[in-house]
This record gives structure tokens, C-alpha cells and sequence, in this order.
């Protein structure tokens, strides 16, 4: 139980990218008062947890709606996983979180009012992307019970529960850490998601190679 709760974690956290996401939520709550970035934090930190709960527990369902193989799912999830993580290592994510943040800044210095980023971009597309949801349904997926899977969805409780300490702590993080600390651990997740990545699109394709004789009848 343990290997599977740190495999969880180690994927959800990289994906969602806590230390990646408060420099970007400092920025979009810049100028609030500290009690209306807090309950955003929250707020944000909730609807991305019941978006990730709602596709971790009905995500297998759609797929046979849509008549999708799981090993097909696997290796599509480990691809897009792969491009995220390369994006990652060579700094891409980063740099379209900050032009999509400032953006949204220089909208709110157009209004009077600061406006709520909980929703969006914050629960999505940020905490909550395609990344993170491909992730929760492949860990899903490859849980074998109900025990196993709700260690996953432990493993997701804990990485929201650091996302949100990292959105409430985001202007003293950003002091504490500074940008080149940013960079160097980002790229450190990166080559982790890459790797993990690829073991899923191994998985997928081991499963699909041996599906392949059964359905030929060989």
C-alpha cells in the first residue's frame, strides 16, 4: 500500500505542481485583501478536488461509454504525461502559466472590482488540467479494489491539501524560495514525470500486445 500511495503522490504532486502554482496564484491575487486570497485558495483548492474525485470514481465508466480501451487510455495519458514533463524540464509550462496570469492581471487593472481567479484559471485549467485528470483516472484505473483505490484518493487528498498551503503561503514562498529555486525543482519534477510517464505507455503496450492474441484467437 505504501508503494502505490507514494506512485500517487509522487504523479498527482508533480502534475499539479503545488510550487509551481503559488508564484502563479501570487500574481493573479496581487493587490487582494489576505482574508479574499485565502477563501479563493480554498475555494479553488475544492472545486479542483471534486473535478479530479468526480472523473477518479467515473472516469472508467465514460471511457466504456465512449468505448475506449484501458490500455489505450494508458498509453495516450502516458503521452500527453510526457509532453507536460518536457514542457516542464525546458521551463514551456511555466512561461504560458505566467503569460495566461498576467493576462488575466492586466484584465483586472481594467475593472474596478479584483476579480475571483478560484474558479478560473485557478481549479481549472491549473490545478485541475487534463494532465491531472488523465492521471487520476490511469492511477484509477490500475487500482486493483476499493482499498487501493482509496489510498489514491488519499494520495490526492494530501497533494490538494499541500496545493492549498501553497496558494494560502504563495507571497512568502515566493520570497523564501525565489525563482532559480523554482526552476531547479521544477525540472527535477520534470525528468521524475517523464519517467513515469513512460511506464505508462510501457504498461499500456505490454497490455495491448497481449491483448492482441486472444483477439486473433491465436
Amino acid at each position: 500500500m505504501l508503494e502505490i500511495f507514494l506512485s500517487a503522490f509522487i504523479t498527482l504532486f508533480v502534475v499539479i505542481d503545488p510550487p509551481g502554482c503559488a508564484p502563479i496564484y501570487a500574481g493573479l491575487t496581487k493587490g487582494a485583501p489576505a482574508r479574499d486570497t485565502r477563501a479563493m485558495a480554498i475555494r479553488a483548492t475544492w472545486i479542483a478536488g471534486l473535478i479530479l474525485l468526480g472523473f477518479a470514481l467515473f472516469g472508467e465508466q465514460l471511457l466504456r461509454a465512449l468505448h475506449i480501451d484501458l490500455d489505450s487510455f494508458r498509453i495516450a495519458g502516458g503521452l500527453m504525461l510526457f509532453l507536460i514533463a518536457l514542457d516542464m524540464v525546458f521551463e514551456k509550462r511555466t512561461q504560458r502559466r505566467e503569460e495566461r496570469a498576467e493576462r488575466i492581471i492586466a484584465e483586472n487593472e481594467k475593472t474596478p472590482h479584483f476579480e475571483d481567479v478560484s474558479v478560473f484559471p485557478m481549479a481549472m485549467p491549473m490545478l485541475a488540467g487534463p494532465g491531472a485528470i488523465a492521471s487520476i483516472m490511469l492511477l484509477t484505473s490500475t487500482a486493483q479494489g476499493w482499498p487501493q483505490t482509496f489510498v489514491v484518493l488519499g494520495a490526492l487528498a494530501s497533494v490538494l491539501l499541500l496545493t492549498m498551503l501553497a496558494l494560502i503561503g504563495a507571497a512568502p514562498l515566493m520570497r523564501l524560495f525565489g525563482d532559480r529555486v523554482e526552476a531547479v525543482i521544477t525540472r527535477l519534477l520534470g525528468v521524475l514525470l517523464a519517467a513515469l510517464a513512460a511506464q505508462y505507455v510501457i504498461d499500456g503496450l505490454r497490455g495491448s500486445f497481449a491483448l492482441a492474441p486472444a483477439l486473433t484467437g491465436a
